[in-house]
C-alpha cells in the first residue's frame, strides 16, 4: 500500500486477513500482532451488480429473491431440471457452473465475470487449478438459503481482520521489523557450489525462493542446471492487474462484483470502507476498481464513465504478474522444479513460485507446511 495524498491505495488490490481454516496460521499471525490496538474488526458485505442494474447480495445463488422476477424464477426452474437430472462429472470449469447453477446463473454471472478475471475459456480451465475455491452448495442448500433468508453474516468469511493504519502495508512492514531484509536488490545469480548456495557471490545454506518460477531457469547455475526444464517453465501463463484508485459513492459494500459486459472491469473493492483513514479527507469514499489488463488513462476514463458509484480517477498501478494461470501441465512443471531444487536446498513457497492461486492464508500455511517439514526432517 501507498498514500495519494492522504488516501490510502492498495496498488495490488484490497487484501484483507480470513484465517479461519487454519488455526496455527491464526495463532502464528497473533503472535506477532496487538490485535486490540492495531486492528478492527470488519464486516463483509458483498453484492453483485448485474447487467441491469439490480444489486444482488453476494454469494448470487443464496439470493434469488433479490433478482428481477423473470430471472429468478428462470433459476429455480433450471435448478429443480439439476436436481432432477444427473449431469455427470464436469471435465472443466465451463461444465462445472452449468451443471451446478444453470444457465440463466452461467450466463448472468458466472460466466461473464470469471472470462473477466481469467481472460481464458472456461472451457480451457481445468477444475484443480480452483480447488478449494469453488461455491458448492447443493440445489437443496440453495433452496434453503434463499427460504431463510440468510445473509452473508451467517457464513465463514462474513468478517475479518484489517490494519487500522496502512493496510496490508502495515503488516509487511511489521513483519520485516527487527530482520536484516536488503530490499531493492534484484538477485542475478543462484549458484550451487560445494553443497551450499551462492547468492550473487555471497554463501547461504539454504535458499527459499517466493519469487516468480518462470526466471528460475535463468537464475539457476553452478554444479545445478535448469536447462532441460526452460520450454515446459516458459509456458507457464500469467495475466496481470491494472489496480485504479478511485473516489466513488459511499456505500455500505466491501466487495462489488461487476459480470456486466458492458465493461471490462470485474470488482470494486471498496477499501475506504475497511478502515476510517483509508480514504482521508475525500469527500464520498473510496475503492479499488480492478481490470485485466495494462490500459492507458484514456481507457481507463473511458471505462469509468460506464461503471456504477460514479468512479473518479485518482490513481493507477500496473502489476504484471498478480494471476497464476494454470493449464493441465502446470502441476507437472512445478513439481519438476520442486525435485530438481529442494534436494539440494532451494525451497518454492509462494503464489508465483508454486503458480498457485493462494490467498494470504493459504500462503502462510504453505509456509508454515514446508518449515515444518524440512523441521521434521532435520530431527530426524
Amino acid at each position: 500500500c501507498e498514500r495519494v495524498g492522504d488516501v490510502l491505495f492498495h496498488t495490488v488490490g484490497g487484501h484483507v486477513f480470513n484465517f479461519f481454516p487454519r488455526p496455527d496460521v491464526l495463532d502464528w499471525f497473533w503472535a506477532l500482532s496487538d490485535r486490540e490496538r492495531d486492528f478492527r474488526r470488519a464486516v463483509r458485505h458483498a453484492v453483485v451488480s448485474l447487467e441491469s442494474g439490480h444489486l444482488v447480495d453476494y454469494p448470487v445463488e443464496n439470493h434469488l429473491y433479490q433478482m428481477p422476477a423473470s430471472m429468478r424464477n428462470a433459476v429455480i426452474g433450471e435448478l429443480m431440471n439439476i436436481q432432477r437430472t444427473s449431469c455427470g462429472t464436469p471435465a472443466n470449469f465451463d461444465e462445472f457452473l452449468r451443471g451446478r447453477f444453470g444457465g440463466t446463473l452461467y450466463e448472468n454471472y458466472f460466466s461473464p465475470y470469471n472470462n473477466k478475471i481469467w481472460r481464458r475459456v472456461l472451457t480451457d480451465v481445468p477444475l484443480d487449478w480452483l480447488a478449494g475455491k469453488l461455491p458448492m452448495p447443493s440445489v437443496r442448500e440453495i433452496m434453503e438459503a434463499n427460504i431463510g433468508r440468510e445473509d452473508e453474516t451467517a457464513m465463514v468469511h462474513s468478517s475479518f481482520w484489517y490494519p487500522l493504519n496502512a493496510g496490508s502495508q502495515f503488516l509487511a512492514d511489521g513483519l520485516a521489523r527487527g530482520l536484516n531484509i536488503r530490499f531493492n536488490h534484484a538477485v542475478g545469480r543462484l549458484e550451487r557450489r560445494g553443497g551450499s548456495w551462492r547468492v550473487d557471490g555471497e554463501r547461504f545454506d539454504l535458499v527459499f525462493y517466493t519469487g516468480n518460477a518462470r526466471a528460475l531457469p535463468g537464475l539457476v547455475g553452478g554444479e545445478l542446471s535448469l536447462a532441460e526444464l526452460v520450454p515446459a517453465v516458459a509456458r507457464l501463463e500469467f495475466h496481470g492487474t491494472a489496480s485504479v484508485l478511485c473516489e466513488v459513492d459511499s456505500s455500505p459494500y466491501s466487495w462489488v462484483y461487476m459480470p456486466s459486459r458492458l465493461h471490462e472491469s470485474h470488482r470494486i473493492i471498496c477499501t475506504g470502507n475497511f478502515s476510517p483513514g483509508n480514504s482521508g479527507s475525500v469527500r464520498r469514499s473510496t475503492a479499488v476498481i480492478e481490470f485485466s489488463r495494462e490500459m492507458s488513462r484514456d481507457e481507463i476514463d473511458s471505462q469509468l464513465a460506464l461503471i456504477p458509484f460514479h468512479p473518479r480517477f485518482l490513481a493507477c498501478h500496473w502489476e504484471s504478474c498478480s494471476y497464476p494461470v494454470r493449464t493441465g501441465s502446470t502441476q507437472e512443471v512445478i513439481g519438476a522444479l520442486k525435485a530438481a531444487l529442494h534436494p539440494h536446498g532451494l525451497y518454492l513457497s509462494g503464489r508465483f513460485a508454486e503458480w498457485e492461486h493462494y490467498n494470504m492464508d493459504a500462503a502462510v500455511g504453505a509456509a508454515l507446511d514446508l518449515t515444518r517439514t524440512l523441521r521434521d526432517q532435520h530431527l530426524a
